[in-house]
């Protein structure tokens, strides 16, 4: 089990969102958190708790979460895009 939930945490590093280098794209800082809100525990698939929002660097926010089952931790990251034309 335990080298279940570390394979778990490695991979929710390589997708989106999962690190800085990964970052899930969004049009505004004001969707961020309902963007983060969405994403679900790759533990157990529950819903994250907000705990800060904050700007790690310009144009890219990290939104510090917990899960609401499981409890465990983890940053999100998000990178702000300007919207192109239609």
């Amino acid at each position: 089990m335990r080298q279940l939930v570390r394979d778990r945490e490695q991979l929710a590093e390589m997708t989106v969102g999962g690190s800085p280098s990964r970052p899930i794209p969004v049009v505004s800082a004001a969707v961020v958190e309902a963007r983060a809100t969405n994403q679900s525990c790759p533990q157990c698939d529950a819903a994250y708790r907000i705990h800060e929002h904050r700007a790690a660097a310009p144009g890219l926010r990290a939104v510090d979460v917990s899960c609401r089952r499981c409890g465990v931790a983890r940053t999100l990251w998000f990178r702000l895009t300007e919207l192109g034309p239609n």
